[in-house]
């Protein structure tokens, strides 16, 4: 058995007033809101009868509920377990300035799965180096997670049981799912132990309460939440930037771009027989994804005028309208903003056997926020690996994830942009900013050839196009995107 009164000493501060504790509690909340430092994430887990739910009801009366957010699960919907397992709790996330209660959150189902049995020894530990990934994505954006374990031992959660069984108003509560639990205490806390040992760090720590007594004070969950409020405070007016990320790659990045053979043309006559027929195999892989349940996502990037727009007009020509969906990628929104940036991807990530393209992508954070300063050095060198690990959790999720880069000559861009402007229905296309963009050609190639060169994986490789042709850069993008739908029906 974890001895856990032991550790919930480490909660117990100098002795406080609940009246003073209450309201340093609520004034650091609001302060929080006013300076949107943050958010707070507060996970409140632990076994069956823990009073997770009565906890989140006092932090609430506590608290301003209207800053505060509580959130809990149940079983996957359909339309949960059709996107990869972190989709609802990156949906959950809140804006900068609030706090977020977690019952159970993203450790719920991992504990309960590997105790019951459900799951084996390699995906417990699979989902746990997942939660360190996500929580650490967290922190260095500036939130402060705090997980805490409300502990009862097994007799306790048998007597709690008996009492609400008694209880014609609250029998509900100690159905048979409820006993069985019982029956698993032990093999529950002793999944828990190992995955706190695992995931319980100087940023993301754990806390563990006794909550064997019922009639506990709130004091060591609400200092816990206080705590946390009050470090990420003092983050935010520090502003002190992360340390740098490590380089992934010691040695030189390659000049990817210039080894690009941009004199590739295909005739007007081969590009439309070619084209169909990449068409019609592209219709025909989408059918069958649709049908197996395979999602892809397909990302487009290229320099302004490269002819992403008509490449993904020749693919969705192909598909099945019902059965796709383009995001289209501009600055972020407020409220994007105040999230960690990968969110407002997440939230567009499709359901089984759809296919999401992407106009521009989470791409940006290396390209343009890079180039144009938008995020500091620390932050777009850590977005390889968070790119990284974002794309792994899609292709581990069984989803196809193609990338395009489409590339074109400078020379050939200017010629496109002059040619923009003197067509009245084509003027809207080019902007100010266009042409600013086009006076740090350098510095973008730069980063595009880090990019290719730190995100490139084998399950989601970058496909550099030749673009100066657009038939032959259309022809290329259609046949590529139905040659790894094809190569994913056959491996399944």
């Amino acid at each position: 058995m974890y001895h856990t009164r032991a550790v919930a000493r480490l909660l117990e501060l100098t002795p406080v007033a609940e009246s003073v504790l209450r309201t340093d509690l609520l004034a650091a909340q609001h302060e929080l809101r006013k300076q949107g430092a943050g958010p707070v994430l507060v996970v409140l887990a632990g076994p069956e009868t823990a009073d997770r739910g009565d906890t989140a009801n006092e932090l609430n009366a506590w608290m301003d509920p209207r800053w505060l957010k509580t959130w809990a699960w149940g079983e996957p919907s359909d339309e949960e377990r059709e996107r990869p397992w972190f989709w609802r709790y990156w949906r959950a996330l809140p804006p900068r300035g609030l706090v977020a209660l977690y019952l159970s959150g993203w450790y719920g189902p991992v504990i309960q799965d590997f105790a019951e049995s459900r799951s084996g020894k390699r995906a417990f530990e699979r989902q746990v180096r997942e939660i360190n990934r996500f929580e650490r994505a967290m922190t260095d954006d500036g939130a402060v997670v705090v997980k805490i374990w409300l502990h009862v031992d097994q007799e306790t959660q048998r007597e709690r049981l008996k009492a609400l069984e008694a209880d014609p108003l609250r029998r509900w509560r100690a159905g048979a799912d409820q006993w069985h639990r019982l029956q698993r205490h032990d093999a529950v806390v002793r999944v828990w132990k190992r995955a706190a040992d695992l995931t319980d760090s100087p940023a993301a720590p754990w806390r563990v309460i006794d909550r064997s007594d019922a009639k506990s004070p709130m004091t060591g969950v609400a200092t816990a939440v206080r705590d946390a409020i009050r470090q990420a405070l003092k983050s935010a007016s520090a502003s002190v930037p992360g340390a740098p990320a490590t380089p992934a790659v010691a040695s030189p990045v390659k000049d990817r771009l210039s080894a690009l053979d941009l004199t590739r043309t295909v005739s007007k006559r081969r590009a439309l027989v070619d084209l169909e027929r990449h068409q019609g195999r592209l219709y025909e892989a989408q059918r069958l994804a649709r049908e197996r349940g395979i999602s892809t996502i397909a990302v487009f990037e290229g320099w302004d005028a490269s002819g992403k727009g008509g490449a993904v007009r020749r693919c969705t020509a192909a598909l099945d309208a019902r059965y796709f969906q383009i995001v289209p990628i501009a600055a972020p929104t407020d409220e994007e903003l105040a999230h960690h940036y990968l969110w407002r991807f997440w939230r567009h990530i499709g359901r089984a056997g759809h296919v999401t393209i992407f106009d521009r992508s989470w791409y940006g954070r290396v390209l343009v926020e890079r180039v144009e300063k938008f995020a500091r050095p620390d932050e777009w060198q850590r977005a390889y690996d968070e790119i990284n690990d974002f794309e792994e959790q899609l292709t581990e999720h069984g989803v196809v994830v193609v990338k395009f880069w489409l590339h074109v000559s400078r020379d050939e861009q200017l010629d496109r942009f002059r040619k923009r402007q003197e067509i009245a229905h084509k003027q809207w296309k080019i902007t100010d900013e266009d042409w600013r963009n086009r006076d740090k050609w350098n510095a973008y190639a730069d980063a595009v050839n880090e990019m290719v060169d730190r995100t490139s994986t084998r399950r989601a490789p970058w496909t550099l196009v030749e673009g100066n042709d657009k038939r032959y850069a259309r022809v290329k993008v259609v046949k590529t995107l139905a040659d790894r739908i094809r190569r994913a029906l056959k491996r399944r």
